[in-house]
């Protein structure tokens, strides 16, 4: 365990590219699944991923897990679950089929959401802690 503030180690980092693979099927899994129940007119697969990206993460920061998880879990896991990339995309595409409505539908549910389930889960972290 490192307590370093950036810490884990050049060994944590390394292994954190592994572990974004995992992440990365895991978003490709669940976005198939939701868009094989809901379609996919609206970019629900992707906000819920961030979303539960969000709430992870507030909860092993508040758990305060030591420096190499949070390098595995955070940086690795979870850097290749969420993804900024196709939520920008998406709102750019919204805003093509000028589809505005949702688009500042699914900014402000992905914006405001995220933000409330990171501190959610920072507190529960804190808690079970």
């Amino acid at each position: 365990m490192s307590g370093q503030r950036g810490g884990g180690g050049p060994s944590a980092w390394r292994k954190s590219d592994g572990c974004g693979g995992w992440g990365a099927l895991g978003r490709y899994g669940l976005t198939r699944l939701v868009q094989s129940l809901y379609g996919n007119q609206w970019p629900l697969a992707t906000l819920l991923i961030n979303w539960l990206g969000c709430l992870i993460l507030g909860l092993i920061t508040g758990w305060h897990w030591d420096q190499t998880t949070m390098v595995l879990v955070g940086t690795g896991v979870l850097g290749g679950f969420t993804t900024y990339s196709t939520f920008s995309h998406e709102l750019v595409m919204l805003a093509d089929q000028r589809r505005y409505l949702a688009m500042l539908g699914y900014l402000s549910a992905s914006v405001i959401g995220g933000l409330l389930l990171a501190f959610g889960g920072f507190s529960l972290g804190m808690v079970i802690r």
